[in-house]
């Protein structure tokens, strides 16, 4: 089997790229190591050289998507909503990017020890603000679950067909007809909400946990 997978030109990271640009194009849903492995013209067998499991595979396609935009915490320590906002404006290019793996993120917590890296990072550097391991960890997953759920609501599903412009008929509901008149649902809608979401909850989160004062 590794005879083969080496013959094949395969590595685990391309193993996973090439699970995550099929998950964009069908749906994780669709995605099995058959399929992957038509994808990468090899045996479905060759691909467990790399990945034992189904549920590997998916734990590296979340890992694959954490990875690429890990938080990266500078400056002094109390300036870590800024670095927080910056993870979420990436997180959520990222998962944009690649909406077939929207469902997975929002359902699969990080696994690997690549992803389990990135969390670690980003409470310790909370930490270093004198905020508690388990506080960090809440944090941490408020911002990133603020981010999933705006994009899941934003992002068109692989293989939607649906026509635009086949909104619900808003005869007799004159706030929500000037709403959508107003822009309701175009991308700097989208964009507006986000940042309305993010700049309410990076601000009430920094205020329950402002900086310590120093001695």
């Amino acid at each position: 089997m590794a005879a083969t997978a080496r013959r094949a030109g395969l590595s685990r990271t391309k193993v996973l790229t090439a699970a995550l640009q099929l998950a964009d194009r069908e749906g994780v849903e669709k995605l099995s190591m058959r399929r992957l492995g038509t994808e990468l013209g090899v045996e479905a067998m060759t691909l467990y050289h790399y990945l034992p499991n189904k549920a590997a595979l998916l734990d590296g396609l979340v890992e694959l998507v954490v990875s690429a935009v890990r938080p990266t915490p500078s400056g002094p320590p109390e300036e870590w909503p800024r670095w927080l906002r910056e993870f979420a404006v990436r997180l959520r290019a990222e998962l944009l990017r690649h909406p077939g793996v929207l469902p997975l993120v929002a359902s699969r917590p990080a696994r690997t020890a690549d992803a389990l890296a990135a969390v670690e990072e980003a409470a310790a550097a909370l930490g270093r603000a004198g905020i508690a391991p388990l506080v960090a960890l809440r944090i941490i997953n408020s911002v990133t679950t603020a981010v999933i759920g705006h994009c899941l609501a934003e992002a068109d599903p692989p293989g939607d067909t649906a026509a635009a412009g086949t909104g619900p008929d808003l005869t007799g509901f004159p706030v929500l007809a000037a709403a959508a008149a107003a822009g309701l649902g175009t991308p700097a809608d989208h964009q507006a909400r986000f940042d309305l979401v993010l700049n309410t909850l990076l601000t009430g989160l920094a205020g329950h946990h402002p900086a310590p004062r120093p001695r």
